[in-house]
């Protein structure tokens, strides 16, 4: 079933919001979104989410890319398949994103178009997502993600009343405060599964420390105790000292990146990002290959509610013991563009059988927030 492409939108929005969002490597004042419709001959559309998170101001430069790049690439042209138009996005890209020297926003543009392309193509078959990625169940399990270093035990007791029972906080704030933090939520959620996220923040010296510190908390995974560009073999390294599994992924951006992940054995959870590189179209064979390889698939998400409902589709499509990220922090263009996802019970949703995505994206209720791209 071939994809005739009419149009393509790209729109910007900007919320306002009362608690930032804190990592070790920076704050978000505000939440951004960039969402992307893509409308067919016949008039059916798609939708997906461009990663826009850090720095926010890139929002808005993102739109421009994908609306002065790739709209030109897509409308009135016609592929075989959302893979088709991937390949050709990419290809007919790759220079520019070498002279430009920003491979990153241009593959999230990509990443963003391509999961409205299946979207859209799931649409047209009248299926949903997850059963077209070749899926056979619709429930997906989640954690509630993203706890801040302030106060994390609260916003945990409010996620857990919503039906949340795995929770992860953000480290790298300290020892001393990064384990109050960790036993404030301890006296909260009991021995519910429980991670942490150090985004980043140590060199493998400093992260060896650290890890031997946060044994009596049994932890699940340690996200990101290192950069994501050192090499492997201190990766390697620190997983063999680790009390726990390490976590990463949401950094790697191509398929050879991602093989040399799975080659090195110090991942026990690998977690892609989908709007931030890939679409579904790359990332669903990285998803196989890292269930193949023996470790577990946790999509990474911390963005806006149609990248995510996009993940949860992959995950029900990939099936494995992995659990989806979900952002705790309060964010409207999360919580009413999520669709089937709004529900959650003993830490598990269930994405239906819409067509597509399984529910259409209101806008509107957004105007006042949306940002103008000239």
């Amino acid at each position: 079933m071939v994809l005739l492409i009419k149009t393509v939108e790209v729109f910007v929005y900007r919320l306002p919001i009362d608690t930032p969002v804190q990592t070790s490597f920076g704050i978000m004042h505000d939440r951004p979104a960039v969402f992307v419709r893509v409308t067919d001959q016949e008039g059916i559309q798609g939708f997906g989410e461009i990663w826009c998170n850090f720095p926010t101001v890139g929002a808005e430069h993102r739109a421009r890319l994908a609306l002065s790049i790739f709209a030109p690439m897509l409308e009135g042209a016609t592929f075989a398949s959302p893979e088709a138009a991937f390949l050709t996005l990419t290809a007919n890209s790759a220079v520019l994103a070498i002279q430009s020297a920003e491979p990153g926003p241009i593959a999230q543009c990509i990443a963003g178009i391509d999961t409205a392309l299946w979207d859209l193509h799931a649409r047209r078959l009248k299926q949903p997502l997850w059963r077209v990625l070749g899926g056979h169940s619709d429930r997906v399990p989640v954690y509630a993600s993203g706890l801040n270093p302030t106060h994390p035990e609260q916003l945990a007791a409010q996620r857990w009343a919503e039906g949340y029972r795995a929770f992860k906080l953000k480290i790298g704030f300290g020892a001393d405060r990064d384990v109050r933090n960790l036993s404030a939520l301890r006296e909260v959620i009991g021995a519910a599964p429980l991670m942490v996220d150090a985004n980043q923040a140590w060199d493998l010296s400093s992260a060896i420390t650290q890890c031997n510190a946060l044994t009596p908390f049994e932890l699940r995974w340690i996200e990101e105790p290192l950069r994501a560009d050192r090499p492997w073999s201190e990766w390697q390294q620190l997983a063999r000292l680790a009390p726990c599994a390490l976590a990463a992924g949401e950094n790697i951006a191509s398929f050879s990146g991602f093989d040399h992940a799975l080659e090195a054995h110090a991942l026990g959870v690998v977690q892609p990002d989908l709007a931030k590189w890939g679409g579904l179209t790359g990332c669903l064979p990285i998803a196989k290959k890292i269930i193949k390889a023996g470790a577990r698939y946790c999509p990474h998400y911390l963005g806006a509610g149609i990248g995510l409902v996009a993940s949860a589709h992959l995950l029900a499509a990939v099936g494995g013991d992995g659990q989806l990220e979900v952002d705790a922090n309060p964010n409207p263009l999360r919580q009413d563009l999520c669709g089937p996802m709004r529900n959650v019970s003993e830490s598990h949703v269930q994405l239906g059988d819409v067509p597509g995505l399984g529910f259409d994206p209101d806008f509107n209720q957004f105007k006042r927030y949306r940002v103008a791209i000239a």
